[in-house]
């Protein structure tokens, strides 16, 4: 089975031919110097202080993988530039505002439950579950993107942010047709870590939108800990004026940074997904076609999934390791798989309190209740690849998750 190409309207089309054009005579255009996207976001908010860590070396080596690996088309580039733009921008006014705000230094983040695993393992409705909780609170997509001001309580149903960034998501619908079926998006859904870590530039969200093999090998060789609390004063920031009893969050970029994460959150509650790998793989691999695609003509499935296979490999071989040296934190864990989840996901939540001596209110139960009526699976249309259609071999390159499944006691299939 083909992965289908994905739909060019004609005014994308003619963008790009006239910009690969530019091209083949040496002008790379948008540009993507990191001078200059430093200095157009300093022009757009009118500041000059990033802060303080390395996001630069994270930028640098996103920068040189974009041009030396991603075969970004004028679209894509655009599309890099404005996302690289935006980061840039947020980190401005985050400084500006901490520094404006010194109190904000104050404000504790305790216990936040964080929800991991791979892709396509439940971790996204389980995060929509618990997010149900009146005691929850999750970072939504809309203020994620345009974190300043911080929410504030009256407005946070009605800031003029949510309709700018629903708009946003039509846009890359447009761009990227089906992506809904896969990864449901919207302003008031909410949103991954690694959105946050982005502007920080050490982040698995580029790996999703981009080829950039080097920047994703490089960024296993990171020390994390000043991303996470780049992701803990992120926290502070939209509870300043929102707060709840507890954060709840979700990325499956945690699993190979766990220790990191236990650093800077030494109280977490972290709930780990599972599911037999080769399920979810061709799914995962679909999903960087499409998002990929978006950016590039270049986009080869068969390339795609091989990817897929090590990248993933190496994220549940590292996070093993990661949990084993956490030794004073076992008990901070929990496992749930995936048939479980989906066979009875409230009774999954219940176990999950349970675990973690938490109290699950009536309203809590009635509202997940709600969301799961309203969020049935398949609720944006039934996604499907083969294995085949991304060059996996269940045989071969279902043995790289030997040690995991056997760790975990996932069931396979038989194959």
């Amino acid at each position: 089975m083909e992965a289908p190409r994905p739909h060019r309207p004609l005014p994308i089309r003619a963008i790009n031919a006239a910009g690969g054009a530019a091209a083949r005579l040496g002008l790379r255009l948008p540009s993507l110097a990191e001078d200059a996207l430093l200095e157009a976001a300093r022009k757009q908010t009118g500041l000059r202080d990033f802060g303080q860590g390395g996001f630069r070396a994270g930028l640098h080596q996103l920068l040189a993988s974009l041009e030396r690996d991603a075969q970004l088309t004028t679209i894509g580039r655009s599309m890099a530039r404005g996302q690289i733009g935006s980061a840039l921008a947020n980190r401005l006014q985050l400084v500006e505002h901490r520094k404006r705000h010194p109190e904000l230094d104050e404000q504790r983040i305790e216990r936040p439950l964080f929800v991991l695993g791979l892709p396509r393992t439940g971790t996204t409705i389980l995060y929509g579950l618990l997010a149900q909780d009146p005691a929850h609170r999750s970072p939504l997509s809309w203020e994620v993107a345009a974190p300043c001001p911080p929410p504030r309580p009256e407005t946070y149903e009605s800031d003029p942010r949510i309709a700018r960034m629903d708009a946003e998501f039509d846009q890359l619908r447009r761009l990227a047709p089906g992506f809904d079926a896969i990864h449901p998006m919207a302003a008031r859904l909410p949103q991954e870590c690694v959105a946050i870590t982005a502007m920080d530039f050490h982040s698995v969200q580029f790996g999703a939108s981009y080829n950039v093999p080097s920047y994703e090998d490089w960024l296993t060789e990171q020390d994390l800990r000043p991303s996470y609390r780049f992701h803990y004063a992120f926290l502070q920031h939209l509870q300043s004026e929102c707060a709840r009893e507890r954060w709840v969050l979700k990325s499956p970029g945690h699993l190979p940074f766990i220790g990191a994460l236990l650093d800077v959150y030494p109280d977490a509650m972290i709930v780990q997904t599972h599911r037999d790998p080769l399920d979810v793989l061709a799914s995962v691999s679909s999903l960087e076609c499409v998002l990929r695609s978006a950016a590039s003509d270049a986009v080869d499935p068969l390339e795609i999934g091989p990817q897929q296979v090590d990248l993933w490999s190496r994220t549940l071989r590292t996070g093993i390791e990661q949990r084993e040296l956490a030794t004073t934190h076992v008990n901070q864990f929990f496992d749930v798989h995936f048939p479980e989840l989906l066979a009875d996901p409230l009774a999954c939540v219940q176990r999950i309190y349970e675990h973690f001596d938490l109290e699950l209110t009536k309203e809590a139960e009635e509202e997940m209740a709600r969301f799961l009526a309203d969020n049935a699976r398949d609720k944006h249309g039934t996604h499907r690849y083969s294995l085949e259609t991304f060059g996996i071999d269940a045989a071969v390159h279902g043995r790289g998750f030997d040690d995991y499944c056997e760790r975990y006691g996932v069931v396979r299939k038989t194959r």
